[in-house]
């Protein structure tokens, strides 16, 4: 079983996730927001040890801590193929603006659909663009858990305003790759409270 455990990192109290399976110290890490130094060390204080790192897309209050947790970890950073352009410029992923210009070269990009297993946890790469061209989300489907970054909140959608940002791009998403997973799936997004589809569905206003 797929466990989940949560930092909430940075300026804009981003959602940073870990998971692991059941009894073992390997965890993907997703979105690492900040300070990546202490993320490594806090994981290696709960007796954790990073495997890889995980992007949902390329925006700096989720990629300030990436390059500095990779290192220290010693591990390979993925994304989807479509956020290579956010990821590699400061400008559009809006860190040059917030004063502290970064990039992040990605060792491995994923394509829409795309499955992988990371010490034996299995996830697929559902692309979700709309919040940036190359958002995306990670379903560990046997588990029922979506990290689904800033594309689905609970009760709400993420900002379409920036750079590549599209509101009907962000709508069409959701609606054809997200509201025909199962209703139980559980969501856990970039920002606040954790959700699920079938909730959303139901509830959410930007979905009506």
């Amino acid at each position: 079983m797929v466990k989940i455990g949560r930092l909430t990192m940075g300026v804009c109290q981003t959602n940073c996730y870990f998971l692991y399976e059941e009894g073992k110290d390997k965890v993907i890490f997703v979105d690492p927001a900040d300070k990546g130094a202490q993320i490594y060390e806090k994981l290696k204080e709960a007796g954790f040890e990073v495997a890889a790192i995980l992007l949902t897309h390329g925006h700096f209050d989720h990629i300030w801590g990436c390059n500095e947790l990779r290192e220290a970890a010693g591990v390979k950073v993925y994304a989807y193929e479509g956020e290579k352009a956010l990821c590699e410029d400061a400008v559009k992923n809006v860190s040059d603006y917030a004063g502290r210009p970064y990039t992040v070269k990605v060792d491995e990009y994923l394509k829409d659909g795309q499955s992988l297993t990371i010490e034996g946890m299995t996830f697929r790469v559902i692309a979700t663009p709309g919040h940036t061209e190359g958002s995306c989300c990670y379903y560990f489907e046997e588990d029922k858990i979506l990290v689904s970054g800033d594309t689905l909140f609970a009760e709400s959608l993420g900002r379409t305003d920036l750079p590549t940002g599209s509101e009907s791009a962000l709508i069409r998403s959701i609606k054809e790759k997200l509201a025909v997973l199962p209703g139980d799936v559980k969501v856990y997004p970039g920002h606040g409270m954790d959700t699920t589809i079938g909730f959303e569905m139901e509830n959410n206003p930007f979905l009506a």
